[in-house]
């Protein structure tokens, strides 16, 4: 039986117009006066500190914690100024599928599993008044490496239902490739939701439990096994 659910936020749970390539646009610039420092970075399912090291990479800028803190800085105060801005909601099938894990009999508990910087995610969550439904989370602030923010993400699932969890007592939801390999890290089940920039067939090539077209198309008990 699931007794946790971790959701990935963008193009899973939510769209937000672009939001937040807009805003990491508008970081390079301001800070380190790149224009197009979006345009060769490839964002589906990355983590926010691997994106930027790949922009310092590109532009022969010292990675340093100095460099990080300065994008992320200003990456979070360009982000809540744009996403006012912007036209975006929760993804089709989300808000039904949240309610009604939290009608079944023993609900389990919902938690983030994302590439997002923890204030990012929360400013894109909260703007969309998703932010409460999620007690716990792991983000790009807790490991570059998505396979072991995954492994965080378990870690405190764990800590909060006060016993270790099974990777098989987990269900991870998300909409790319690299949201399945970093389940398959930990061993959990994955549901694929084509909501994002990959096709159900092309996520099927990645061997996911099951793959839909959005969260309309499935049902909470299906995937959860009895409430």
């Amino acid at each position: 039986m699931i007794r946790l659910v971790l959701f990935d936020i963008d193009g899973t749970l939510l769209h937000t117009g672009g939001a937040g390539v807009k805003a990491f646009g508008r970081a390079f610039a301001s800070e380190f006066g790149v224009n197009d420092g979006t345009e060769r970075l490839k964002f589906a399912g990355r983590t926010d500190v691997s994106l930027v090291r790949e922009f310092f990479s590109h532009q022969q800028i010292e990675a340093s914690p100095e460099n990080f803190a300065r994008f992320f800085k200003a990456y979070v105060f360009w982000l809540k100024q744009i996403i006012h801005d912007c036209k975006g909601g929760a993804c089709d099938g989300v808000l039904e599928f949240c309610q009604s894990l939290e009608m079944l009999p023993r609900p389990p508990l919902a938690g983030l599993l994302t590439g997002n910087l923890r204030e990012g995610a929360r400013i894109k969550l909260q703007h969309y008044n998703l932010w409460d439904k999620f007690p716990i989370g792991a983000f790009a602030d807790d490991h570059e490496d998505r396979d072991r923010i995954a492994a965080i993400a378990m870690e405190r699932g764990s800590a909060h239902l006060g016993r270790p969890l099974l990777g098989e007592e987990i269900l991870v939801i998300g909409d790319t490739p690299l949201d399945i390999r970093c389940a398959r890290a930990i061993k959990a089940r994955v549901l694929a939701v084509a909501t994002g920039s990959f096709t159900v067939e092309e996520l099927l090539q990645h061997k996911p439990d099951w793959a839909v077209p959005d969260l309309s198309k499935i049902a909470a008990r299906e995937v959860l096994g009895a409430g």
